[in-house]
């Protein structure tokens, strides 16, 4: 064993390669939800969008993971990460520069504006899929996936907790359209560290893709990355539990957003400032997993982290009184789900990392970001569609409902009977311990 390999099975904190990427993608997860929240205000404010089409909006910035995740796994598992990264943060930069630039040409239209949203979420496929699967290669031990995933977990939290609030300022100032300068520098901030880091301070080496025993195949490729996440009773269960969580969140998310907004008359900067605070619960749940993890049944910790995502949302349906009163529920509920999300996410990726050889990394994370970002694609589109026809807090009723009841089929699900992390496999398929 090397020296350089000793000190990453101490601890990542030692391990400065993976600290140096850590750095780089927190300031790009900051961009991501900058632009979640910009892009819908943008349509309300700038064009008075109805609720279907902000649902549509929000439809169309995750849907590419419905039709393109799989097949940009295929890629990613073809081909080194680093430089995919670098290109898809490239073109995010672009693209929401085009914003404010068509906004000052007076040419910012509804339909540019979808698509881009459009655009913006395909290029979000391709950098999920590569980054998720590039962790491994840093981390190296299977025995830091959770720290690894906490330490990702936390900078998803926080910028969950500093962009819809930066976000929120920004627009009150300067208008949503022209906030979205503001996360395009974010991207060419990030671009530029993600170009130092990975180009010439990371010294570990990206290992050049297995060649194929005989022809590649798209559809074997692709079949292979299916069979192996629904085979798996583990694998398959926190993909179908995690569909149905991420459909709750972001129809919830959007209906309070049309909510709030049409209804209670909150400001931008309101709007940033609940789900901000929210927001902590997330940092809080990442920061303590990875405790929880190690001095509690896993399964044990997953059921209870899950379930908080699941119930959330009915403190928004239970909230009545005096303005601040109701506030305080709003920030509550979301601070309950954002803590379940803080915790479960840490142990969802820990688990499909420990469950998957590294060359099917790629298909795994795509089948993955196809279910789980495919729920919250029609979370939005449903939230829309809801919304204009039983009214934003009606339709979030029905949310609250059917989002509880996805708490039967989480309580038997496989994973809520793990003790620890699973084996994990050799590239054969096999378990190495």
């Amino acid at each position: 064993m090397t020296v350089t390999e000793a000190r990453a099975t101490e601890s990542l904190w030692r391990n400065g390669d993976f600290l140096k990427f850590w750095a780089g993608e927190t300031i790009s997860l900051l961009g991501t939800q900058v632009t979640n929240l910009a892009l819908p205000l943008a349509a309300i404010v700038a064009f008075d969008a109805t609720d279907e089409q902000v649902g549509l909006l929000r439809f169309l910035q995750l849907v590419p993971y419905l039709g393109l995740a799989l097949l940009f796994g295929v890629w990613v598992d073809r081909a080194r990460r680093r430089r995919i990264m670098l290109g898809t943060n490239l073109v995010r930069m672009l693209l929401l520069a085009l914003v404010p630039a068509l906004y000052w040409a007076d040419l910012l239209s509804m339909g540019s504006l979808l698509t881009i949203a459009c655009a913006v979420g395909i290029a979000s496929v391709l950098f999920d899929v590569s980054w998720m699967s590039y962790v491994p290669t840093l981390v190296r031990d299977p025995k830091h996936y959770v720290e690894a995933g906490a330490k990702m977990g936390m900078s998803s939290s926080a910028t969950d907790v500093a962009g819809p609030g930066l976000a929120g300022v920004v627009i009150g100032a300067l208008t949503a359209p022209v906030a979205m300068i503001v996360n395009a520098f974010s991207y060419l901030a990030s671009l530029i560290l993600l170009l130092l880091i990975l180009l010439l301070l990371i010294r570990t080496p990206e290992p050049r893709p297995e060649p194929p025993d005989g022809r590649r195949h798209l559809s074997a490729e692709l079949r292979e990355g299916l069979r192996w996440v629904l085979r798996n009773p583990v694998l398959r269960s926190l993909a179908l539990i995690g569909f149905c969580c991420n459909l709750s969140m972001v129809t919830v998310w959007t209906m309070f957003l049309l909510y709030g907004t049409r209804d209670l008359h909150l400001e931008p900067a309101a709007l940033g400032g609940i789900f901000a605070t929210a927001s902590l619960g997330g940092l809080l749940g990442a920061a303590l997993s990875r405790t929880l993890i190690r001095r509690l049944r896993l399964g044990l910790v997953y059921l209870v982290a899950q379930s908080a995502i699941l119930v959330g949302p009915t403190l928004i349906v239970l909230a009545t009184g005096p303005r601040p009163v109701m506030v305080g529920m709003f920030v509550l509920s979301f601070f309950t789900s954002y803590l379940g999300l803080g915790v479960a996410g840490v142990i969802i990726v820990s688990v499909r990392q420990a469950s998957t050889p590294q060359h099917l990394m790629g298909r795994m994370t795509a089948v993955f970001r196809t279910l789980l970002f495919g729920g919250g694609a029609l979370g939005g589109l449903a939230a829309g569609l809801l919304s204009g026809h039983l009214g934003a807090q009606h339709a979030l009723t029905v949310a609250a409902i059917t989002s509880a009841t996805a708490l039967l089929p989480l309580a038997l699900s496989p994973v809520t009977r793990l003790h620890t992390l699973p084996p994990t496999p050799t590239p054969d398929g096999r378990s190495a311990r």
